[in-house]
């Protein structure tokens, strides 16, 4: 018996992507397994953790609960993608300022995700951090030190 397979078109970190894939492979496996970008991390499988978090058309979603079919058409934006492009790099050196990436494995979906606030803009308020954060979980570091990096990115960027 034979496996299920689509062709799917998809932009991933602004390249042109055509691949034949199981409709049953995750979007986090398609993008570790058959592009080689390794960045987004699997760990609960179940979306709880955020380590598998990308960009999908713009939006921050867990790559371990969406299907790689499901991405068809989608532009996608991996951590590489936002590194190469210098996007999150102030957010990277206050990651790397304050320790607040111990093992690292979290990191990725951390930056990700505090991508997303630090784009929206406005004042930082460490309970909206807190808060916008709450889905990514991270065992080393407490916490306390990537809230401090989203806040102190988000003042140098609004100026404040």
């Amino acid at each position: 018996m034979s496996e299920e397979t689509a062709d799917i078109e998809l932009t991933v970190n602004g390249v042109s992507v055509t691949k034949t894939v199981p409709v049953r492979r995750h979007l986090v496996d398609f993008l570790r397994l058959d592009l080689d970008l390794t960045g987004s991390h699997l760990a609960c499988e179940h979306g709880v953790c955020g380590a598998c978090t990308v960009r999908v058309d713009g939006a921050a979603v867990r790559g371990c609960l969406m299907l790689a079919v499901q991405a068809d058409g989608a532009e996608v934006v991996t951590i590489e993608g936002l590194s190469d492009s210098g996007e999150v790099s102030d957010l990277q050196a206050e990651f790397e300022a304050r320790n607040a990436a111990q093992c690292g494995y979290c990191t990725p979906g951390m930056v990700i995700t505090s991508a997303e606030l630090v784009a929206a803009g406005g004042t930082p308020d460490r309970e909206a951090i807190r808060d916008h954060l709450s889905g990514n979980l991270c065992r080393c570091t407490g916490y306390q030190a990537i809230i401090d990096a989203v806040e102190e990115t988000m003042k140098k960027r609004s100026g404040t």
